[in-house]
């Protein structure tokens, strides 16, 4: 196996049966169940049978662009799942970073973290590419007037309070933005002071003003 370290704690059946040493690893068998090693207190030779680590398949659904689908992931059946957590997920459909936004038990019961042997289901979205739900107002502030409109963009890309962006036909000032329930890191759910940053992946919603026009009208 790749992942056996050149050196482990075992007892040594010839100077300390009762207490572990650092062995060296010498040889493994095929597939890594047995070890070969020597221990660096007295040299003695032996073979040990490490213990397996036991795993758990779990289901894995994905949030993606409105859609979802299900994969599995196996894991560590000790690793603790906690929403906010992030990995990366690999199926022969996709390759994506996603988040975890839910964790579920069995009898549908939601938890923000636990164990993965206790785990059901973990819920995820897709964070490498997101949309991000912006509300843009007209300059002059009437709110009757405001429209939506949604962006698609890496989720590493930064959204600044007091920045103009421009996304195809829309132009817009951001004047505040609201954080995901998942996202880790920030102190409050809503910023509007200048200079405030939030990544795109932890974007609940942007609040701007248009700035192209100071309303529009439907005729």
């Amino acid at each position: 196996m790749n992942d056996i370290p050149d050196r482990i704690p075992t007892p040594c059946p010839s100077c300390s049966p009762d207490l572990e040493t650092v062995h060296e690893v010498l040889t493994t068998t095929e597939g890594g169940g047995t070890l070969t090693v020597r221990c660096s207190e007295c040299g003695h030779v032996h073979k040990v049978q490490p213990e397996q680590e036991r795993e758990v398949t779990l289901d894995v659904v994905v949030s993606q662009g409105g859609e979802s689908f299900t994969a599995n992931v196996t894991t560590p059946e000790d690793e603790t799942i906690e929403v906010g957590d992030e990995f990366i997920l690999e199926t022969e459909e996709v390759l994506s970073t996603v988040r975890v936004t839910s964790v579920e038990l069995d009898g549908q019961k939601r938890r923000e973290k636990a164990d993965a042997a206790d785990v059901e289901t973990v819920w995820t979205r897709e964070v490498d590419n997101v949309a991000v739900n912006v509300t843009v107002h007209p300059q002059d502030g009437s709110r009757n007037d405001s429209h939506s409109i949604t962006v698609h963009v890496p989720g590493d890309y930064e959204f600044e309070v007091g920045e103009i962006e421009e996304f195809g036909d829309d132009e817009f000032e951001i004047d505040a933005f609201v954080v995901r329930d998942d996202a880790d890191g920030y102190d409050r759910d809503r910023y509007e002071m200048e200079g405030d940053t939030v990544l795109a992946k932890d974007t609940k919603r942007v609040y701007a003003y248009d700035q192209q026009t100071s309303a529009w009208s439907a005729w």
